[in-house]
């Protein structure tokens, strides 16, 4: 508990790269924080760095760790401190900002700041789940397959990301679509709840929606939200141009989710899951929180049921 008095330390991770962080906005920003906080500031200079940062964050020093970024920040600060008691503050950064809508906090970066220092003195904590996959957490969602193709093609092209946002997302969709999955996708078993299902993208739920195109929410899996200790899952079966003609306007209604589509199966209410090469010799991408991870020919899925404090 803070001394009477005395400043909170917050520790603010920053990626200095994010697509809405300027160095005017960022320096603006510290400085207002530091109104009322006292703070250090530490930049990501790499893939990963955040987690390193967030772990150094663990020792108790801090009263507050701040991710100031996008999702894929926020997502390696939050590896860095699950399973601690220490709370994890956002501010925006990105272009989509699913966890920040998520759990209430505004986008716009200045508003958000002002909510922080708003909560100076008194901050409003709570602890929410967490999706993992192999030896990797996921605050909101995970894919395999399609999905994380196109993240890691998107990935490739930063300056077009920041830009062009959910269409150049788009664009590479239908090109990864055409390319790869129409003629010899990497087919792979999903086993969860006594049920196991064969496919080519499978995505994962800690939370709801599964992400935004512009303004409008993108449902994926059945409802599932941040605080319920299990996930909601999709694996899509078969991919054929006439599967997306149903599929895509369901995905893109903003109400409807993926799961009234006949290639479509769904899974509520898992804890634990497996995904398994069905092609000996090849691998499936995945992709966690927006942010392309590696290949694996078998990978295991599970919730983590209260192993994070944010501040919202």
């Amino acid at each position: 508990m803070t001394e009477p008095g005395r400043q909170r330390r917050i520790l603010v991770i920053v990626n200095p790269h994010a697509t809405t962080v300027s160095d005017r906005l960022r320096n603006l920003v510290i400085y207002a924080l530091q109104g009322r906080f006292e703070v250090e500031v530490e930049a990501t200079a790499r893939r990963d760095h955040a987690i390193e940062i967030g772990r150094g964050a663990r020792d108790g020093a801090w009263d507050m760790v701040v991710a100031f970024g996008g999702d894929g920040t926020i997502n390696e600060v939050a590896n860095g401190l699950v399973g601690t008691e220490v709370p994890l503050a956002l501010l925006p950064g990105g272009n989509t900002n699913v966890v920040c809508r998520t759990l209430g906090i505004p986008t716009d970066v200045v508003e958000a700041t002002e909510l922080l220092l708003s909560m100076a003195d008194r901050p409003r904590s709570r602890r929410i789940s967490l999706g993992r996959i192999g030896d990797r957490h996921f605050v909101f969602a995970c894919g395999l397959g399609l999905d994380a193709s196109v993240v890691e093609k998107v990935d490739a092209n930063p300056s077009l990301k920041a830009s062009a946002g959910p269409w150049f997302y788009s664009w590479k969709a239908v090109t990864s679509y055409y390319r790869d999955y129409l003629r010899n996708p990497v087919r792979f078993e999903v086993a969860a709840g006594g049920r196991t299902v064969e496919g080519l993208t499978c995505l994962a739920q800690n939370s709801d929606p599964y992400t935004y195109f512009g303004d409008r929410p993108v449902r994926a899996c059945p409802p599932v939200a941040i605080e319920d200790g299990v996930l909601s899952m999709a694996v899509l079966k078969r991919a054929s141009q006439l599967d997306t003609i149903g599929l895509v306007p369901r995905l893109l209604s903003g109400r409807l989710d993926a799961s009234g589509h006949p290639q479509v199966e769904t899974f509520t209410g898992i804890t634990e899951a497996t995904a398994r090469t069905s092609e000996p010799g090849r691998e499936f991408p995945v992709q966690v929180d927006g942010d392309h991870v590696g290949t694996y020919s078998e990978v295991a899925i599970s919730a983590v049921p209260d192993a994070l404090s944010v501040v919202a």
